[in-house]
């Protein structure tokens, strides 16, 4: 409670109150207190002594109040998404407050409140001689002395562990009888003097506005009369705030939201409540707060409540009430708000802090709109559900996360979970499911760090693959296969990403370590939505770690980002109730992987998205793509994942429980393994409208280089192992229809085009010509004397042309076709030339 300067009247009346009631305890203690005191042992001697000793000083602590998430709208103001309370309470100041509802508490609760001192020592006397006599405790307490009892009353529900605990102490506070309770009240009456001295008359009584109860959780006149009128307490009629007031003596009877209430419900005009305002407006005129023309027009008035429910907890948050779970989850886990997970829970309900999320409402209800139009929330083909998340790049913000289930902790049934498909399990997620491919994004990343370049070519055909790498349990021997039984081939790693091949996957793998893609997975974000180690087995490259849509939607967004990962935060920042910020989780973020190495895996995901696998889900906006489709062993799982420069988006659509082949079911009135494209276009044209993308960096020109390799020379080996040899080496084999001749056995590798050691693209295809068996190497016989020349042909078996330019005894050869060193048939003819 702020500490504003004490009037003169107020200084006085608290030293009048004390003097007064020190000669008050010398009177009515001895007089009436003492038989009260008598059965535990204190003598009437002894009663000012107790009273003197009574520590005089209560301090003031901050109020139980709710909370509230916060998101953003389009106009970038805040939206309200949840509130989260024990008691639902939002502390006012002195000129948020109606004068009706200060006049009507001090004319009903304490009309001598601005000429006493903390203690109004005429209802104590009335008060006390009723209790003497063996009465309940109750009556005679003054304002300050009620907040007194309030704020030791909120000190027992704050200082406890739990809520129940906390209303056990209250409870035992509150009803303490007899000589417990004299000294209860002996201790309200020391401290309300003490608190007389230290704030004005106005700070007390906005105090007790702010503390006390109104019915059920409703706290403060702030929350009353949002909750039982729809307005604000500065708004409040007269008739709104003598009808609150009322409600003090007894709030839990007199509260208006029970219309089915049999002593106070609407069928008799919730008569008691009535009774009460009654009272209260007959104070006020009696004390000169209204008018008699304002009291007649009130006391005809029904009590007509205008019950507005707060939104208390995630679900009615609607759509976005996952991401509200995720908020609440990231306070539990969240050591910035206490040592424990109780304490920051409690923190939330109770601390009265303004938190201001980091989702996007349009982005939001783009997602929520592009999911649900398309999947049931429950089918009886199978508990199918879709969900996903976009994340900011470069800052790891958390813009959107929707589902295709309603939130509930209470409703069961195939179309509602409390279960967060986006997240992993710490963060009230699942255990995850299979990435499929969209996992390959490590591969290629490593095979970019290791300096290789995404047109190099790989050996991706159906083949048995042995990968290998350097920590436990990595490795193994797996023969491969494609989605839809895809051929493989000798192919371009760019090829391999655009037409998401297994075997070109498993083809990189082969010169990589099992363990260091793991590693480049973990620190672009990826872990396994159970919390336990990524797996290294050997198809683990392809996806079969069970993971959550939020972290591979960070692991894209660290790529659209220059190769910067930011961990995900959902709080952009939180105020406290005195207007101050309190330090949120902050996202961390590094350089995952270098800026070149990034710029190059985007070129290659572009192909995805432009001609590739997840050409269908562009939507073509003029935005540039990056992206990679996933599909898990018999279609259980589909993923698509991307980003734009401005927002990264992975969506899941698959099985929740059960084992239903997506291609054979319809979603959305698409096969169901098809589903996924048309959501994920709704969600990025929308998104790429609201958050324009840029340009992805160039590629390092290094790592886009075309490879050369010199070819094997397999001239005279059998066509597999020549083959086996120039695929080995990274090229393709074709095979030349028919024979020629050659010196080297029949059916054998006479040559190739290109030849033995002339260097060619890698990946490129080598022909092979096969010889015949039949025949001979033709001499070269160039600069030869013709006459030796035409000799040396015709021994080796050959016809011998001469041509009339070597007449001349001083003729030399100069021109031989076939050439010197071809093979040819015996027999064929060879023309020698002198000119």
């Amino acid at each position: 409670m702020p500490h504003q300067k004490r009037t003169a009247r107020g200084v006085f009346g608290g030293l009048l109150g004390f003097v007064g009631l020190s000669v008050a305890a010398g009177i009515l203690v001895t007089a009436a207190v003492t038989p009260a005191l008598a059965v535990t042992g204190i003598g009437a001697t002894n009663t000012i002594k107790v009273f003197d000793s009574l520590p005089e000083f209560l301090e003031i602590t901050d109020l139980m109040e709710k909370s509230t998430v916060y998101a953003t709208n389009s106009e970038g103001n805040p939206v309200e998404l949840a509130q989260f309370y024990d008691q639902n309470r939002q502390e006012v100041q002195w000129d948020q407050i109606s004068q009706f509802f200060k006049d009507a508490t001090v004319a009903k609760e304490d009309n001598r409140y601005y000429e006493h001192g903390g203690v109004d020592v005429i209802g104590t006397t009335r008060a006390v001689v009723s209790n003497a006599l063996g009465q309940n405790v109750q009556g005679g307490s003054s304002i300050t002395q009620q907040y007194v009892k309030n704020t030791l009353v909120q000190r027992c529900v704050t200082d406890a562990a739990t809520l129940e605990e906390g209303e056990e102490c209250a409870t035992a506070y509150t009803t303490a009888n007899g000589s417990e309770g004299m000294a209860r009240k002996l201790k309200e009456m020391r401290y309300a003097i003490g608190l007389e001295k230290k704030y004005s008359k106005d700070d007390i009584l906005r105090g007790y506005l702010n503390i006390a109860s109104f019915g059920g959780v409703t706290y403060g006149v702030e929350s009353a009369s949002q909750y039982y009128f729809g307005v604000s307490a500065k708004d409040a009629t007269l008739v709104q705030a003598a009808t609150i007031v009322s409600m003090v003596t007894n709030p839990n009877i007199l509260r208006i939201d029970r219309p089915d209430s049999e002593s106070n419900g609407s069928a008799n005009g919730y008569e008691l409540t009535k009774k009460g305002r009654d009272i209260t407006l007959r104070a006020m005129l009696t004390y000169g707060k209204i008018t008699q023309e304002q009291y007649d027009e009130a006391i005809a008035t029904p009590v007509e409540p205008k019950i507005t429910q707060p939104r208390s907890g995630c679900a009615p948050s609607g759509g976005a009430a996952y991401f509200c779970d995720y908020v609440i989850n990231v306070i539990r886990n969240s050591e910035a708000f206490g040592d424990s997970a109780e304490e920051r829970l409690n923190l939330l309900k109770r601390g009265g802090l303004d938190i201001y999320t980091t989702l996007d409402l349009d982005i939001q209800q783009a997602s929520e709109q592009a999911i649900l139009s398309r999947v049931p929330k429950a089918s009886e083909r199978g508990d199918i559900a879709a969900a996903s998340t976009v994340v900011e790049p470069g800052t790891g913000r958390v813009l959107a996360m929707a589902q295709s289930k309603d939130f509930s902790n209470t409703e069961t049934g195939p179309g509602y979970t409390s279960v967060n498909f986006n997240t992993t399990k710490a963060y009230g997620g699942s255990t995850g499911f299979q990435s499929g491919s969209t996992y390959k994004l490590f591969t290629l990343v490593d095979w970019l760090l290791n300096g290789h370049s995404v047109n190099e070519t790989v050996r991706g055909t159906l083949r048995n693959y042995t990968l290998t790498g350097s920590c436990e349990g990595a490795g193994g021997t797996y023969k491969f296969n494609n989605s839809g039984n895809a051929r493989g081939s000798n192919l371009s790693v760019m090829s391999a990403t655009a037409r998401s091949l297994n075997t070109g996957f498993a083809a990189m793998a082969e010169k990589l370590d099992l363990c260091e893609i793991r590693d480049v997975a973990k620190s672009l974000g990826m872990e396994r939505a159970d919390g336990t180690e990524l797996q290294v087995n050997t198809t683990s490259i392809i996806g079969t770690n069970e993971v959550a849509p939020i972290d591979v939607a960070g692991s894209y967004a660290a790529i659209a980002a220059n190769g910067v990962y930011c961990t995900p935060i959902a709080i952009d920042r939180i105020v406290g109730p005195d207007g101050d910020e309190i330090a949120a989780p902050e996202s961390t973020c590094n350089q995952a992987i270098p800026e070149n190495v990034a710029a190059t895996t985007a070129y290659a995901l572009k192909g995805v998205m432009s001609g590739g696998t997840g050409a269908q889900g562009n939507p073509y906006d003029g935005t540039q793509l990056i992206g990679k489709t996933g599909t898990t062993d018999n279609r259980l799982h589909t993923w698509l994942a991307g980003a734009s420069t401005t927002a990264a988006t992975a969506l899941w659509v698959g099985n929740v429980s059960g084992k239903v082949d997506l291609a054979n079911i319809s979603i959305g009135g698409v096969a169901g393994n098809s589903a996924r494209f048309p959501i994920w276009k709704d969600i990025m044209r929308a998104t790429d409208d609201i958050r324009p993308g840029g340009t992805f960096p160039a590629p390092d020109p290094n790592l886009t280089r075309v490879v050369t390799r010199a070819v094997p020379d397999v001239s005279g080996l059998s066509v597999e192992a020549a083959t086996s040899q120039l695929e080995g080496a990274g090229f393709s084999v074709s095979v030349v229809d028919g024979e020629v001749a050659s010196s080297v056995g029949a059916g054998l590798v006479a040559r190739t085009d290109p030849g033995g050691g002339a260097r060619a693209n890698y990946g490129s295809t080598i022909s092979l010509y096969i010889s015949s068996g039949q025949g001979s190497e033709i001499p070269d016989v160039m600069g030869d004397v013709p006459a030796d020349a035409q000799a040396e042909l015709e021994d080796a078996g050959f016809a011998v042309v001469v041509d009339g330019s070597c007449q001349p005894p001083e003729a030399r050869v100069n021109s031989q076709s076939p050439g010197g060193g071809t093979d040819a048939n015996r027999g064929d003819t060879v023309t020698i030339g002198c000119g």
